[in-house]
C-alpha cells in the first residue's frame, strides 16, 4: 500500500493512514510504532502491534499475527478484523462509515473546522466510562496526546469488572 500512496487520509480526514517516515506535523509508521512515543504508556497492553492507521477517535488499525486488528486506545484492548490487509479495505470501503468514524468527523468539522494534521478527535467523556459516541462529546487533540491521555484510562480499569465504580484519575 506505502508503494501506492505513501500516507494519506480519507472520508473527510476520518481515516488516516500512516506514512513511512511522517513529517514535520505527524509521526510516520517507524515513529508512531515506537514504544517511546505512546505505546509503552499502555504497559504492554499495545505490545506486538503494528499500527499502520487510525479512524477519526484514534481506534489504531494494526497488523497482528499477519492479520489486521484493531486496538482500542480507551481499554487497550485488541480485536481481529480482517485476515489481511486486502480484506480489511474491503471492510473499509464497503462500510467507512462505521469503520472510520465518518459521521462524526463530519458533523464535528461541520461546527468547527477540518481537523489539522496529526490530530484527532478524542471524547470529552470517555466512551468505556459512558460518554456518547457525538460530536458534542469530542475534542480535538494531537493524536500522540490522544493515545497517552487514554492509556491512563485503561492501565487504570483494565482489571476492574464490568460496571465497577472508577474514580478516574488524570495524569498530565
Amino acid at each position: 500500500m506505502l508503494s501506492l500512496k505513501n500516507g494519506f487520509y480519507a472520508f473527510e480526514g476520518a481515516l488516516h493512514v500512516y506514512s513511512d517516515w511522517g513529517a514535520p506535523s505527524e509521526p510516520g509508521l517507524v515513529e508512531w510504532n515506537a514504544d517511546s512515543l505512546w505505546k509503552s504508556e499502555y504497559q504492554g497492553m499495545a505490545k506486538g502491534l503494528l499500527c499502520f492507521a487510525e479512524d477519526v477517535v484514534g481506534m489504531q488499525f494494526c497488523l497482528k499475527d499477519g492479520g489486521v486488528s484493531r486496538f482500542d486506545p480507551e481499554t487497550g484492548e485488541v480485536e481481529v478484523m480482517a485476515p489481511d490487509p486486502e480484506h480489511w479495505a474491503e471492510m473499509i470501503l464497503g462500510d467507512h462509515e462505521l469503520w472510520t468514524g465518518f459521521r462524526l468527523a463530519h458533523e464535528w468539522q461541520e461546527d468547527h473546522k477540518p481537523l489539522p494534521v496529526g490530530s484527532r478527535l478524542v471524547p470529552i467523556t470517555p466512551f468505556v466510562l459512558g460518554g456518547e459516541f457525538t460530536s458534542k462529546n469530542l475534542h480535538v487533540l494531537e493524536a500522540v496526546k490522544g493515545m497517552r491521555y487514554r492509556a491512563s484510562i485503561a492501565v487504570q480499569i483494565r482489571d476492574l469488572p464490568d460496571g465497577a465504580s472508577v474514580n478516574l484519575r488524570v495524569i498530565d
